[in-house]
């Protein structure tokens, strides 16, 4: 397939999960992908899954909430394949918890991960999009960012703060051909998904079953993400920007 053919993607996170699946799909459709992760091991199992289908990868190893980080993996991704279009801001983390019972370095960190690396690596990626005539960013969000959810105020304000950052960036960035649309997951069988059922102490098996009551009676794939975000990031949703695209098997109806 070539939906994505001469296009260069950055994806951040895409050591596991929703943005490995996502890496792997848009080299398929052609991509050139640079990856990046603060998990090394992870990001280059990725880059071997896309260079064993005969796909073009890098991996550049950073945390996305340090600026320095961010600049060099835009840098580095422009070097390597000469250009940029495609950025997916992928990388989140979670803390389960109230506001009593978050500390301020954790609620730090969450905010960080989540919604300052959106801002350091827009900034810095922008100007190369523009420079190719345009471009589209996707942002991970989450159905919590559009409503809210119990025990997890830390992360619900990220993807709160995700969702409406998406949507000025699409008014700030569209007369630069720049769309900006974000996609929000539902509960989607990933690393993190498991990580909560520990920080909620609850057994893990009850905890995906639980993740599974919704209207389509189990939770997402990451190829599922990771086909939505194909279709933001393609000329498919040429006319789309400012848009937040849920996909979460019908949990918020």
């Amino acid at each position: 397939m070539d939906i994505l053919k001469n296009k260069v993607a950055l994806i951040t996170g895409g050591a596991s999960g929703i943005g490995r699946a996502t890496a792997i799909l848009f080299a398929q459709e052609g991509a050139a992908v640079a990856i990046v992760d603060i998990n090394k091991e992870g990001g280059l199992i990725t880059v071997k899954k896309i260079e064993a289908a005969g796909g073009k990868a890098i991996f550049i190893a950073g945390d996305v909430a340090k600026a320095e980080d961010c600049r060099h993996a835009v840098e580095t991704t422009v070097v390597a394949f000469g250009g940029l279009d495609i950025l997916f801001n992928n990388a989140g983390i979670v803390r389960r918890a109230d506001v009593l019972t978050t500390t301020e370095a954790e609620w730090d960190r969450v905010m960080d991960v989540n919604v300052k690396s959106i801002f350091l690596m827009s900034k810095h990626a922008i100007p190369h999009m523009e420079r190719r005539g345009g471009g589209s960013i996707i942002n991970t969000s989450s159905g919590w960012g559009l409503k809210g959810g119990g025990q997890a105020v830390s992360y619900c304000a990220s993807k709160g703060a995700v969702t409406n950052m998406t949507r000025a960036m699409a008014i700030d960035h569209g007369k630069q051909n720049i769309r900006v649309n974000a996609v929000c997951p539902g509960d989607t069988d990933t690393p993190m998904l498991r990580i909560e059922a520990q920080q909620l102490g609850q057994p893990e098996k009850a905890f995906l079953a639980e993740s599974a009551a919704r209207p389509l009676r189990r939770y997402g794939k990451p190829e599922e993400i990771a086909a939505a975000v194909l279709f933001l990031a393609s000329e498919a949703a040429g006319f789309i920007t400012g848009a937040a695209l849920v996909v979460d098997g019908g949990g918020l109806a």
